[in-house]
């Protein structure tokens, strides 16, 4: 299920953040698979990767009302990113992520929490246009979104990277819950 943040009112004569959508238009020619998996998915206008994408290329950027993105625009994770993934009881990842969240005082009774923290942060960065462009593949567009945690346990809190695939109409999904601090 995915996850939605209501925002509150925007201040009378506060600029709006302008949003497109990126959208591939099939003119009987060959199709980049970048670009077919870049239709439909939104972006803040000053954070979309730069179209045309490459020589030839008929796609566009077109404008959306921020509206539609406040109204529509969700994250998700599936749980196993946290549950087995993250704290890997069984070192089968051996990517020693876990180490990090442990010495935050976390552990893997914590994981749904951390998921929806993560969501609804990642959420409402997205929204706000705090992230940055990633990897752009045949998979799709990866960005990476910061988010802040309290340490569990003790004073202060600890910043990372969450790393997460734009899908088309607004949608987040993530693919790494730590990506480096």
């Amino acid at each position: 299920m995915y996850y939605k943040q209501c925002f509150g009112t925007i201040q009378k004569g506060a600029r709006l953040p302008s949003w497109v959508k990126w959208t591939h238009h099939s003119e009987g020619k060959t199709h980049c698979e970048e670009c077919l998996k870049l239709d439909g998915c939104w972006f803040q206008k000053e954070k979309a990767p730069p179209c045309p994408h490459h020589p030839y290329c008929h796609c566009t950027l077109d404008p959306i009302p921020y509206a539609l993105v406040l109204m529509n625009a969700t994250s998700y994770s599936d749980y196993s990113k946290f549950d087995p993934y993250l704290f890997d009881p069984e070192n089968t990842y051996r990517h020693g992520k876990n180490r990090a969240f442990e010495s935050w005082g976390y552990s893997v009774s914590d994981s749904m929490w951390l998921k929806n923290e993560i969501e609804k942060q990642a959420l409402e960065k997205y929204l706000s246009g705090d992230y940055t462009l990633g990897k752009l593949d045949k998979r799709g567009q990866r960005i990476n979104i910061r988010v802040t945690i309290p340490r569990k346990g003790e004073s202060g809190s600890v910043s990372f990277i969450t790393g997460w695939m734009i899908m088309p109409n607004g949608k987040l999904k993530l693919n790494t819950p730590y990506g480096g601090k």
